[in-house]
């Protein structure tokens, strides 16, 4: 039997760090039932068991961690040697592993697409949407993409959105039976539609009053983690919500919902970053993507906005306390 091959080796990997058949072979663009070949092959091959398998779980042995351990540099070495080979070309090539949240993916990824893969035709997207708050060092992405607020401090960030304003809507139909509130504290006898973050708890309605900021616990029937089903659900009559205005702002501008309560708005939202580890270089694809998408905040920041209680968002601000800003 001949010795192992490299794409023997590539599947163990992947196997062994997304803990499982299925999740590698969607990493690896193979079938499931192709991975385990390969992972079995390579087993055969070395004459040794690398990962224990049950019906419901997957881990390395003691062989097969001790050989990842030794493997991994190797890869990365090997990966960044085929990169190195980047930097002769007249544009960045390669591959950019992305970690989105849906808000990010909505506001800042999903109207610049096409026009950054024209630009750049050498470069590969592979993106994906998460709402949680993903280890993306450990899940190997090149970089992140996500509010503010939910940025690990140790990150070097690139503003690429700007600041969010707050809003409370309701569809006219809802204020014609229920009425309209007047004060914050109106809310408590309303049905409120609540946003349910990634770490499970319930965004907060914050307001301000003679520059003092606090919250309202509204009530109501519906909880959901998905910003359009909310903003859908807000249309449709069902109750007050509190969002950020680009998600309700073409619904405003048709007269689906009105805002209200526009003197107590809270100060904006930190807005959208994009996000790497500090300890890893930025590759040429990397900093085209940066680039690109500060351009393209520059020149959003420049055109008209909707008018808005508070001030427009400065490109210059920097992010929130909780983010490190070193680019």
């Amino acid at each position: 039997m001949t010795g192992p091959n490299f794409a023997e080796v590539t599947a163990l990997v992947a196997v062994i760090e997304h803990k499982g058949f299925a999740n590698a072979a969607k990493r690896l663009g193979l079938s499931p039932p192709r991975v385990s070949e390969m992972v079995r092959n390579l087993e055969e091959r070395l004459g040794v068991r690398l990962v224990e398998r049950t019906t419901r779980s997957l881990a390395p042995t003691e062989a097969g961690e001790r050989l990842l351990i030794r493997l991994r540099p190797i890869l990365d070495e090997y990966q960044a040697a085929l990169e190195s080979m980047n930097d002769f070309r007249s544009k960045p090539a390669g591959t950019l592993r992305l970690n989105v949240a849906p808000v990010a993916a909505d506001l800042v990824l999903s109207p610049v697409i096409p026009r950054f893969l024209a630009l750049y035709p050498e470069i590969n997207l592979d993106i994906c949407i998460d709402g949680q708050q993903t280890d993306i060092v450990a899940q190997r992405f090149d970089a992140g993409i996500r509010p503010g607020e939910r940025i690990e401090k140790d990150m070097i960030t690139a503003r690429v959105g700007a600041e969010l304003h707050v809003v409370v809507v309701a569809a006219p139909s809802y204020i014609a039976q229920r009425g309209a509130p007047k004060t914050p504290q109106d809310l408590l006898g309303h049905n409120c539609i609540r946003f349910r973050v990634p770490n499970g708890s319930l965004f907060p309605w914050r307001f301000s009053a003679n520059g003092h900021l606090f919250e309202t616990h509204v009530q109501g029937s519906l909880i959901i983690n998905d910003g359009a089903l909310a903003q859908k659900a807000a249309v449709g009559g069902v109750g007050v919500l509190y969002t950020a205005l680009p998600h309700t702002a073409s619904d405003l501008a048709e007269g689906r919902v009105v805002a209200l309560l526009t003197e107590w708005i809270a100060p904006p939202l930190a807005g959208m970053f994009l996000y790497y580890p500090s300890r890893r270089q930025i590759r040429p694809p990397l900093k085209a993507l940066i680039d690109f998408l500060r351009n393209e905040h520059r020149e959003n920041s420049a055109r008209d906005r909707l008018p808005v209680p508070h001030s427009s968002a400065d490109e210059n601000s920097s992010p929130p306390r909780t983010v490190v800003n070193r680019d």
